[in-house]
């Protein structure tokens, strides 16, 4: 079975031990008592009387050579804390003594004593007093009841004499539901262990499950295709706007998908949906399934059409493309429409040089100028044609010139090589050719930033139509499947918003049809 895969099995152990650890965590946090306890370390013990050497062999420190008594002096640091799980007052300390614990130092005599409470703890130093209970004698030092939060501690510096340095010293005492005892000495050079002996085991034991999974993970990922992949071959007609899109996500998907083969031959939107429309209608009559053909459209197709299914793929951005030789850089939507109608003749009519207009276009089947007319031009026509060379006026009584191209490459060029040459292309396919600049449209720039949300109006949903729905296990399901799932990527990289993202959702959800656009572009 599939779902008992090494890499299922180790994945579920995983969690079985996350889950095992947190539920012992709860318990232990439950059921084990929580204690009081009070713990201490000797931090210092060091000799500081006539047996100090400080130099050469027979060389001493001598502090106390008029105090013979003192020659074997010795001082003790010995620092005090609650590393327990709870707060201890002065009512924990257990005994009928008035002192709270008990200090011995095996061998030797206190001499004196010095306090010092933790920083931020300064109102632990009015417990020490003898009223109550500090006090020593002989070997022993009488601790008060001192209360201490969780975590606070404070050190008790010892004179002593007598014994000597690494003698034991003790201390005791008793604490309700709780415990006196030594803990860990640590030097200036020794830092305490960050986990505990279990937690390093739970932690080496979950690192080495989840290591060994994204190992086994990693090791079969080669040999794995996406979800959307299916065997066959298909063709994508259509668009030359959205074709260098589709190119690319052809190939990652032949990549990803072995036995897969699609084939991009993109001549216009009007174009590929007449083919598909034409296409499905010979399947349908031969009473086969939808064909493997899909039609890319820049802009929705005419009600002409009632039996190919809509798929919405994208919103893309268009720019009016402008001639170096033009200074220009923001033209109005009234502007624009003069333009196209042929009103405007010359550049010097709008502010620029004394050079005529020329205007580069797209021929009839192009979603390019199918977007323009119905997005700039309220819906009309440009003026027709009167070039075929965008440089010769073949019609004398035409007011400009105006010539149409197949592509948006030869678009490009053209505007690029002509001067006073005004054109229209795809938004990112205009960034980088010479020649030629966009322009802002009503102080819009031309961008897919937010797009849903700016004025900028030369943009257009692109669709993909089949012949009504394919197959589930079809070619033409799975290449749409994987363009609104991993091609996503490729789609954004080519300047495009996805409408399968939650702003590519609102984008293509809220750009509005002009009205009678879809009529229109059936003629």
């Amino acid at each position: 079975m599939d779902w008992l895969s090494p890499e299922n099995v180790v994945a579920a152990l995983t969690a079985a031990l996350g889950l095992l650890a947190t539920l012992g965590a709860i318990w232990y946090e439950r059921r084990v008592p929580r204690r009081k306890r009070i713990g201490y370390r000797v931090q210092m013990d060091t000799a500081i009387g006539d047996n100090v050497r400080t130099g050469g062999a027979n060389a001493r420190l001598g502090l106390f050579d008029e105090t013979p008594e003192m020659s074997d002096a010795t001082l003790v640091l010995l620092r005090v804390e609650n590393d327990g799980s709870q707060s201890i007052s002065d009512a924990d300390y257990t005994g009928r003594a008035l002192h709270g614990l008990t200090a011995v130092f095996t061998d030797r005599t206190v001499r004196g004593l010095a306090v010092t409470a933790q920083v931020g703890a300064d109102h632990l130093m009015e417990h020490f007093t003898p009223s109550a209970g500090l006090r020593y004698d002989g070997s022993t030092l009488h601790i008060p009841r001192v209360p201490l939060n969780r975590g606070q501690h404070y050190k008790l510096l010892v004179l002593l004499t007598g014994g000597s340095v690494g003698s034991e010293v003790i201390v005791s005492g008793g604490l309700q539901a709780g415990e006196v005892q030594p803990n860990r000495s640590t030097t200036p050079d020794d830092k305490p262990p960050l986990f505990s002996r279990p937690a390093k085991v739970l932690t080496a034991l979950l690192t080495a499950s989840v290591v060994t999974l994204a190992t086994m993970i990693l090791l079969t990922d080669e040999d794995r295709t996406p979800i959307e992949c299916a065997k066959g071959e298909l063709t994508v007609v259509g668009s030359t706007a959205f074709r260098p899109v589709v190119a690319e996500m052809k190939e990652k998907y032949e990549d990803d998908c072995p036995g897969a083969s699609v084939t991009v031959a993109a001549h216009g939107s009007t174009a590929g949906i007449r083919e598909l429309d034409a296409e499905g209608a010979r399947s349908a009559k031969a009473e086969k399934k939808s064909p493997p053909l899909i039609a890319l459209s820049d802009g929705p197709k005419s009600d002409g059409f009632p039996r190919l299914a809509e798929h919405r793929v994208a919103v893309s951005a268009y720019a009016l493309v402008l001639n170096d030789s033009i200074p220009l850089k923001n033209l109005s939507l009234a502007d624009v429409r003069r333009l196209y109608r042929g009103e405007i003749r010359n550049w010097k009519q709008l502010g620029g040089p004394d050079r005529d207009v020329v205007l580069v276009s797209r021929g009839s089947s192009s979603g390019t100028r199918d977007t323009l007319q119905r997005r700039l031009l309220n819906g009309d026509f440009e003026i027709k044609a009167s070039s075929n060379d965008c440089v010769r006026k073949d019609d004398a009584e035409a007011p400009v010139i105006r010539c149409e191209l197949d592509s948006t490459e030869q678009v490009l060029d053209a505007v690029g090589r002509t001067p006073g040459a005004l054109g229209y292309s795809e938004l990112r396919a205009a960034s980088s050719p010479k020649g030629l600049h966009r322009l802002s449209l009503d102080g819009q720039e031309p961008s897919t930033d937010n797009l849903a949300d700016t004025g900028y109006p030369y943009r257009e949903i692109e669709y993909a139509y089949t012949y009504g729905q394919p197959p589930a296990d079809s070619l033409a399901s799975s290449f749409l499947a994987y363009a609104r799932g991993s091609g996503q990527d490729v789609i954004r990289t080519h300047g495009h918003l996805p409408c399968a993202t939650p702003e590519g959702l609102r984008a293509c959800a809220e750009l509005p049809d002009e009205p009678n656009s879809r009529t229109r572009r059936a003629g």
